[in-house]
C-alpha cells in the first residue's frame, strides 16, 4: 500500500545514495515495456504478407497500418513527457502498460485494415508514455552517478535486443498461429508490468503541477507527425508537392508550439531547459549519431541482400556482429565513465564511429561481405556509447521535476534524427544511382514501367530483371549493383565527415563538462512504497530563474 505523497525537502547526496535489491529488480520490470515497443517497430514487417492476404488492405492502407505505429510514438513523446511529470511517471507508466496491451488484443483479433490502423495509433500512442516514463524514473531510482549510467545502458540495450528480437520472435510466431498472434506476445508482459509496478516502482510527481494545455499538446501532435509523414514521403518518393507541404505545415506548427510556450506561465515542454548546454549539446550529438546510424544500418541490409545476394536471414545473420557490438559499446560505456568525463568518452567514440564509416567508404568495400560487417561492428560500437552517454547527461541534468519531459526530448530528437536520416542520405543515395542508371540501356523485352523501376532504386532493378532470361539482363545488373555501391561509399563519407565534426564540436563545447546532476533544478514529490516508510527521494532542486533569455 502506498503511503501519502510528501514533499521532497531532504538534502541527500545524488553521488553517495546506493540502488537496493529493489531498485535493481525495478529496473528490469522498466526493461520490459522497452523491450516490446522495439519490437513492435520490426516484428510486423515479418506479417505483413498474411495479413495482406487476411485483410485485403490497399497500398495506402499498407503504409499506415506500417508506419502509424512510429508516427504517433515521435508525435505524443512530449506530451506523454510532461503529463508524467504532472500527474506521476509510475501512474503513467501503468495507463500506458494497459492501453498497450488493450491495443495489443485489438490488433490482433482486428477483422478490417481500418480497425488494424486504429489499433496501432494506440500502440503508438501508448508506447509514447512507456519511454519517458521508464527513462525519468530510472532517473528517481538510481541517484548514484555510476549506477544510474549502467541502468541507462540496460534501457538503451534492453532497444537493440528488441529490434533483433522482433523478426525472431515474429517469425516463430508465423509459423504455428495466425499473423494477429505477433500482437498477443506483447499482452502477458504487459500483465507482469502492471503486476510488478506498484510494488517495485517509486511514484514520483512535480511538486506544483499545473493544467495541461491541450492546445499545445495539439501542436506538439500535428507539427511532429506532419514534419515526420514529409520526410518519410520524401524519402520513398522524392521531391513533391505533398512531402514539402507537409514539411511546411510541420514547422509552421512547430513556430507556433514555441512561441506559446514562451508566453505560457506552465508550458507543455520548458524550452529552458535547451539553454543548458549539458542538455541542448548531448542531443545535438544524439540526433546527428541516429541520423547516421539508422540510415546506414538500412542500406547495409538492402546491400547484403540485393548486391552479395544473402537471403533475410543470412542478412540478418551477417548484421548480428554489428548488434553485438553495439550491446558492448552501450555496457561498457558506464566503464569508461567511471574513469573519463562524458566529453572525452563522447569524443573517442565518435572517432571510433567515423573510422568504421571511413572503412566502408574504402572501393570495394560494399561486395565485401567481412569489410561490410566489420564497418558496421566498428561504426555501432562507437554509436551506441554516444548514445547512451547523451542520454544520461540529459536526464541528470534535467531538474528532477521535468525528468520526463527531459527524457521526451531527448527521445523526439532521436526519432526525428533517424527520420532525417534516412531521408537525406536516401535521398543523396537514391540520386546517385539514378543518375548513374539513366543511361543504361535495358533489356528490350522490359516494359516502360519495369524501367522505370529499374532507374529509380536497385530493388526495382533486381524485381525487374528477374523477369528477363537468364544472360540478357546480367551487364545491367551489374551496372545497377556498382551504381548503388558507389552511392553507399558517398554515404559512407559524409558519415565519417559528421562524426568528425561532431566528435570537434563535443571538444570544444563538453570541455570539462560532468555528467554529474545539474544545480539548476526544480522538486519532485514522490508516494513511499517502503516497508519502513523510507522512500528514495530526488534532491532538493534548486529553482530556475530566467535572464535576458538565458537560464541561470
Amino acid at each position: 500500500m502506498s503511503a501519502p505523497t510528501r514533499p521532497d525537502t531532504a538534502p541527500q547526496d545524488i553521488n553517495d545514495t546506493k540502488a537496493t535489491r529493489r531498485e535493481w529488480i525495478g529496473l528490469l520490470v522498466l526493461t520490459l515495456p522497452c523491450l516490446l515497443i522495439a519490437m513492435d517497430m520490426t516484428v510486423l514487417h515479418l506479417a505483413v504478407p498474411h495479413l495482406t492476404a487476411s485483410l485485403n488492405p490497399t497500398s495506402d492502407q499498407l503504409l499506415w497500418i506500417v508506419d502509424i505505429y512510429g508516427f504517433f510514438i515521435a508525435g505524443s513523446l512530449i506530451t506523454m513527457g510532461t503529463l508524467g511529470d504532472r500527474i506521476g511517471r509510475r501512474k503513467l507508466l501503468m495507463i500506458g502498460g494497459a492501453c498497450f496491451g488493450a491495443a495489443s488484443v485489438l490488433a490482433a483479433f482486428a477483422n478490417t485494415s481500418e480497425m488494424l490502423i486504429f489499433a496501432r495509433g494506440v500502440l503508438g500512442i501508448a508506447g509514447a508514455t512507456l519511454m519517458p516514463s521508464t527513462l525519468s524514473l530510472i532517473r528517481t531510482m538510481f541517484q548514484n552517478e555510476k549506477e544510474r549510467s549502467f541502468a541507462i545502458a540496460a534501457w538503451m540495450t534492453t532497444f537493440m535486443v528488441g529490434t533483433a528480437a522482433g523478426p525472431l520472435l515474429g517469425g516463430l510466431v508465423l509459423s504455428y498461429f495466425w499473423w494477429g498472434a505477433v500482437f498477443l506476445l506483447n499482452v502477458p508482459v504487459m500483465a507482469v508490468l502492471l503486476l510488478a509496478a506498484p510494488i517495485l516502482l517509486p511514484e514520483r510527481r512535480a511538486a506544483k503541477s499545473g493544467r495541461l494545455d491541450l492546445f499545445s499538446a495539439a501542436l506538439s501532435l500535428g507539427s511532429i507527425l506532419a514534419i515526420i509523414y514529409g520526410i518519410k514521403i520524401l524519402a520513398a518518393y522524392g521531391v513533391g508537392a505533398d512531402a514539402l507541404a507537409a514539411i511546411v505545415l510541420g514547422l509552421l506548427g512547430a513556430w507556433v508550439f514555441i512561441r506559446r510556450q514562451r508566453k505560457l506561465d506552465d508550458p507543455l515542454l520548458d524550452l529552458g531547459l535547451l539553454y543548458r548546454r549539458t542538455i541542448s549539446v548531448p542531443i545535438v550529438i544524439q540526433t546527428a549519431a541516429i541520423f547516421v546510424g539508422m540510415a546506414y544500418f538500412m542500406f547495409l541490409s538492402q546491400s547484403l541482400q540485393l548486391v552479395i545476394g544473402l537471403s533475410p536471414i543470412g542478412a540478418g545473420v551477417a548484421m548480428l556482429p554489428a548488434t553485438v557490438s553495439g550491446i558492448i559499446g552501450s555496457m561498457g560505456a558506464p566503464v569508461l565513465l567511471g574513469r573519463f568525463r562524458p566529453g572525452s568518452v563522447m569524443t573517442g567514440a565518435l572517432v571510433l564511429t567515423a573510422f568504421g564509416f571511413a572503412l566502408l567508404s574504402l572501393p570495394g568495400s560494399v561486395t565485401s561481405l567481412y569489410i561490410l560487417a566489420t564497418g558496421a561492428a566498428i561504426f555501432s560500437l562507437g554509436i551506441t556509447p554516444v548514445a547512451m552517454i547523451c542520454t544520461d547527461m540529459v536526464v541528470t541534468a534535467a531538474p528532477a521535476d521535468r525528468a520526463g519531459s527531459a527524457a521526451a526530448m531527448s527521445e523526439t530528437s532521436a526519432e526525428l534524427g533517424g527520420a532525417l536520416g534516412i531521408a537525406v542520405l536516401g535521398s543523396v543515395g537514391t540520386a546517385i544511382y539514378r543518375d548513374a542508371m539513366l543511361e543504361t540501356t535495358p533489356p528490350t523485352s522490359l516494359t516502360a514501367e519495369s524501367i522505370e523501376a529499374l532507374r529509380s532504386t536497385l530493388g526495382g532493378a533486381v524485381h525487374a530483371l528477374g523477369a528477363v532470361p537468364s544472360g540478357m539482363g546480367h551487364d545491367v545488373l551489374m551496372l545497377a549493383r556498382t551504381a548503388f555501391s558507389d552511392g553507399l561509399q558517398v554515404i559512407s563519407i559524409i558519415c565519417a565527415v559528421l562524426m568528425v565534426l561532431s566528435a570537434l564540436g563535443t571538444v570544444i563545447v563538453l570541455r570539462g563538462a560532468s555528467g554529474d546532476t545539474d544545480t539548476d533544478t526544480g522538486s519532485d514529490t514522490g508516494s513511499n512504497d517502503d516497508p519502513d516508510g523510507d522512500a528514495r527521494l530526488d534532491p532538493p532542486l534548486k529553482p530556475a530563474t530566467c535572464t535576458a533569455g538565458r537560464v541561470e
